[in-house]
């Protein structure tokens, strides 16, 4: 009896092993054929799987005959599932092609390069807000961009105004004049019309944020020394968005905003409304306003017409209108008397036209052509001081373009019209300018192998009051292996003097001269930058990338405004340089739906002048950047913020407090609708409990250098529809 009990249990035995098969495939990258390291195959519904070794072979064993399904994952690609009935008839390795996830930041297709590359293959370093991380950032401050931007490495959002909230873009230390905004391309937001820029720009009906850091002058021109920020606006598709989007603020402040988007046959269209109000607030409860009294409203439509699927054409109108005061609160509240005097008032008019047209000569070929024409009217007062003006500008190019699988180039021409009348001026201090500036340029991207790609650019402008600028610039991108990347790149640029700078948007120009044109030349900018990227998967879950920059941006003679003996403020050129450097590092850690961002900022911002060097003011020579988030994809996002600012150098001399800022954000999502809440600067680090930001009287305020925030915590909340 035990003898047939044995042989049965040997025969069911060995049938068992004959029903075990093995499984191997190699896994690749679908565009560049290259084979993925770690990449994981798992038998569905069992926990046979493995992970593939540096040939991208990955071998499972022990799977039971039938049908089963084997799944193919790897961070940043899609998910890859394959049908098989086991025993195989193919012996072979399978060959298996991921591709990439449309969401992957590398992925994304960027503008400002006026290229048909991804970010992973430009040899110019770009950082690019797009997706979920653009809705996750306009939540917290849905009526402007500076969220949006001072929570980036590199980059800070600098007040420029103690009771107004006037701000402007510092890249890697530098004055915000260096920067250079654009809309779509189109250089909208400079001179006179700058002031405000940042607090006048809604983030809803934008698809993407572009930056590239460092000199960009040979593409856009003068101007784009520190770098540039591209925001890129939605386009139509077939199927409609309408979205709208209401928030409120502890501080009663309230945002409205609807964006509709479609495309029916030959005709697409969008429009963006939005309506922001806010109300006088004094946190620090010393009678001068942290967030001034406004009011805002914006209407821009765009109509696209498709004449044929090579030709399509766009034409849009931005405009804003807008009333702000800030000063002191029983002034602005009514109840003003001898002693409740001081204010400072904005009232703008920005209008502009955009017109766009691009036609496809061949899949390889295409013409562009793009005009705009803007209006800008802002009257600046204070008691017994009003400032204002109009400022007309226009921005047209042509420009021409062709690719083919290894060379990629661009060449175009542009006019750009600036000009500026001021209002009732004293004529000692008119400060009217009529500026008209020529330019071409041509740009190649060169695939010279695989792994290697080089990228050179030439500018030629000439200047109607400065004359002309040969800007050459040159960027590599080394690809060593799948995970480590290398980018090095430089070029030259310059910046025409303007009287609209940081420093006299903080004396609502008052007592500001005219620059001399005649004793004056445009600054010259050598700028360079090396950066190191690295990405790998740790597991099947986890995975790491690290991202070190290094730059440096030498500027030539500098424009500096300074008080002369008349009580009088003027523009001077003292023999000298301003020099930027440092290191931005970026680490993301990723496992599962968890993410950790680290960011930090070193910036030694330099002035040598008359064999004397001295730190640059308001500039953090370290900064952190650091956020701890949990986001389950179309459900639930929770993020902690923690930045970190080092002590700065002060206009008069001192040095400013060291200080943290902590946030927390929520939103829960829905299939129609989300809520969200934010806890902004919980901790209520505010200027204000470190010391006072002015001297002098409440009626008379001379105000301080701003250096942390003013409005202290503030919550916000709101709802979005999508229908």
């Amino acid at each position: 009896m035990i003898k047939p009990i044995f042989a049965l249990l040997v025969l069911i035995c060995y049938a068992s092993v004959l029903g075990q098969n093995t499984f191997t495939a190699t896994i690749h990258d679908e565009e560049h054929r290259e084979a993925l390291l770690g990449a994981n195959a798992i038998v569905k519904g069992t926990t046979l799987g493995a992970s593939s070794n540096q040939d991208g072979l990955v071998t499972i064993q022990d799977i039971p005959e039938g049908h089963h399904v084997i799944v193919f994952t790897y961070i940043g690609y899609e998910e890859s599932s394959w049908t098989f009935t086991f025993p195989l008839s193919q012996t072979e390795p399978l060959e298996v092609f991921l591709h990439h996830n449309e969401e992957h930041t590398e992925e994304i297709f960027v503008s400002a390069t006026r290229s048909s590359r991804t970010i992973a293959d430009i040899p110019t370093r770009i950082e690019a807000i797009s997706g979920e991380e653009l809705n996750e950032k306009g939540n917290m401050k849905p009526g402007d961009i500076r969220m949006l931007l001072n929570e980036s490495t590199g980059i800070q959002t600098q007040q420029t105004s103690a009771t107004s909230y006037n701000s402007s873009i510092r890249i890697q230390g530098l004055d915000g004049k260096y920067t250079q905004i654009l809309k779509d391309g189109f250089p909208l937001y400079s001179g006179f019309s700058g002031g405000l820029s940042l607090l006048q720009i809604v983030p809803l009906d934008l698809s993407q944020v572009e930056v590239i850091k460092g000199a960009s002058s040979t593409l856009h021109g003068g101007g784009a020394i520190a770098g540039l920020v591209n925001l890129v606006s939605k386009t139509p598709t077939d199927d409609r968005e309408l979205s709208v989007l209401l928030n409120a603020t502890s501080a009663l402040g309230l945002d409205a905003s609807a964006f509709f988007a479609q495309k029916t046959g030959r005709f697409g269209t969008t429009l963006f409304v939005s309506y922001n109000l806010g109300t006088a607030y004094d946190p620090a409860d010393i009678g001068l306003t942290a967030i001034p009294k406004f009011k805002r409203y914006t209407v821009n439509p765009k109509l696209f017409v498709y004449f044929s699927d090579k030709t399509i054409l766009d034409v849009g109108m931005n405009t804003t209108l807008e009333n702000r005061i800030g000063g002191d609160i029983n002034y602005i509240e009514g109840n003003q008397d001898s002693i409740h005097t001081y204010f400072e008032q904005n009232e703008t008019t920005r209008f502009s036209t955009q017109i766009g047209l691009v036609h496809h000569q061949s899949e390889a070929s295409k013409y562009s052509l793009k005009n705009s024409l803007s209006y800008y009217d802002r009257t600046v007062a204070a008691p017994e001081h009003t400032f204002s003006g109009i400022q007309y500008s226009s921005f047209s190019e042509v420009n021409f373009s062709h690719q083919s699988n290894s060379f990629e180039w661009v060449a175009g021409m542009n006019l750009w019209t600036d000009q500026f009348t001021q209002n009732q001026p004293d004529t000692a201090t008119v400060v009217d300018y009529n500026h008209l500036t020529m330019g071409a340029f041509i740009q190649s991207t060169w695939n010279a192998s695989e792994r290697l790609n080089l990228e050179t650019g030439l500018r030629f402008d000439h200047q109607n009051d400065y004359g002309n600028f040969l800007l050459p610039r040159v960027a590599v991108l080394w690809k060593m292996n799948q995970k480590l990347v290398l980018r090095v790149g430089g070029g030259l640029g310059y910046k025409t003097p303007s009287v609209f700078t940081e420093d006299a948007e903080r004396l609502q120009f008052r007592n500001v001269l005219p620059i001399d044109v005649s004793n004056t030349n445009a600054e010259k900018s050598l700028g360079s930058n090396f950066d190191i990227n690295y990405r790998t998967p740790l597991s099947d879950k986890i995975s790491l990338s690290i991202n070190t920059l290094l730059f440096y941006t030498r500027i030539d003679d500098p424009i500096l405004l300074g008080s002369n003996n008349s009580s009088q403020y003027e523009f001077r050129q003292p023999s000298g340089v301003i020099d930027t450097r440092g290191i931005e590092t970026n680490i993301k850690l990723s496992y599962d739906h968890i993410k950790l961002f680290i960011g930090y900022t070193l910036a030694d911002v330099q002035q040598h002048y008359n064999d004397s060097s001295t730190n640059f003011p308001l500039v953090s020579r370290h900064r952190l950047n650091n956020v701890l988030m949990y986001e389950k994809h179309d459900d639930i996002r929770v993020g902690l913020e923690a930045y970190y600012f080092s002590p700065q150098n002060l206009s008069d001399g001192s040095t400013s407090k060291e200080y943290w800022i902590l946030g927390l954000m929520t939103e829960k999502m829905w299939e129609e609708f989300s809520l969200f809440l934010n806890f902004e600067n919980f901790l209520d680090t505010r200027q204000t409990k470190f010391e006072s930001v002015y001297t002098g009287s409440i009626s008379d305020p001379q105000f301080k250098d701003i250096y942390a925030p003013v409005d202290g915590f503030v919550i916000n909340g709101g709802l979005k529809i999508r229908f």
